[in-house]
């Protein structure tokens, strides 16, 4: 599965980005779709995700309430739509890929990962 995120850049703080990962190589509609973040100097985090039927999605508690993840089975996109986005937010943002995944808030579960997009949150 081959994951290339878009959709980063530099954004004043309470702006707004939507990323977007466009999935290519397999059954887009059976993988379990993530986003992970890592800021300079820390580790990558869970922020987001949803599961393979689109029932049911799960944010990490920093981002509830501002970020909504969705995806485009038709397109093979999942996406991160960002509001009221904060300087705290900047890091390079993934998205991972899990078969049959259900909400999985672990990195260890995701095999497929893309490159990364930055997201730069300026005060």
């Amino acid at each position: 599965v081959q994951l290339p995120a878009s959709g980063g850049g530099l954004v004043q703080a309470p702006g707004s980005l939507r990323l977007s990962c466009a999935a290519s190589g397999r059954i887009f509609s059976d993988y379990g779709m993530g986003w992970f973040r890592q800021a300079p100097g820390k580790e990558r985090d869970f922020v987001a995700t949803i599961s393979w039927s689109e029932i049911m999605t799960y944010y990490a508690d920093s981002v509830k309430g501002r970020f909504t993840i969705s995806r485009d089975n038709n397109k093979n996109t999942v996406y991160l739509q960002m509001n009221s986005l904060k300087p705290e937010d900047t890091a390079v943002y993934y998205c991972a890929a899990q078969y049959k995944g259900v909400t999985n808030t672990a990195q260890d579960g995701y095999p497929y990962w893309g490159q990364g997009t930055q997201v730069t949150v300026s005060s």
